[in-house]
């Protein structure tokens, strides 16, 4: 699971790269879909990333300045701070996460029993979703979209 972790992170790296060629206005307009925004967009990927791995981890971390973020490089800083917490735990992870079952209660007091593994495809599937929706806000604003394509990358 770990290469798709990698494969998810370079290209996340990727899209970073190609937002500091695009306007901070860009980068914060409303858009139809996603979050709402380019940035609403790479804040949620990695919310999601950090919640899930939380509700897996004994003690979880938390990131103090998530609500303080405003620009590309306070995203850039909280997915350098998710990603040290989800390596850690991933590269901690023992072969029988495929087994381990964990109880999350939703907000409205639903309770729903999940796999560690089912967890984990879950985080990858998300940020690949999310980042479909950045390819599509690239075309509108007619700027090449970062290829995601996974059969040509070298990334673990």
């Amino acid at each position: 699971m770990l290469d798709l972790f990698l494969y998810n992170w370079q290209v996340r790296e990727e899209w970073f790269k190609w937002c500091e060629s695009i306007s901070v206005e860009e980068l914060q307009a409303e858009r139809i879909g996603g979050m709402g925004s380019i940035l609403k967009n790479l804040i949620h990927v990695i919310d999601c990333e950090l919640l899930w791995i939380n509700y897996m981890l004994e003690e979880p971390h938390y990131y103090p300045e998530k609500d303080l973020i405003v620009n590309l490089e306070d995203v850039i800083r909280y997915s350098i701070f998710t990603k040290g917490v989800t390596e850690k735990f991933l590269l901690n992870l023992t072969m029988d996460y495929e087994n381990k079952n964990i109880q999350i209660k939703d907000s409205k007091g639903k309770t729903y029993l999940f796999t560690y593994g089912k967890i984990i495809r879950h985080i990858i599937t998300h940020e690949i979703h999310h980042i479909g929706q950045l390819s599509i806000w690239s075309r509108e604003l007619e700027v090449k979209p970062i290829s995601s394509d996974l059969i040509v990358r070298q990334y673990t």
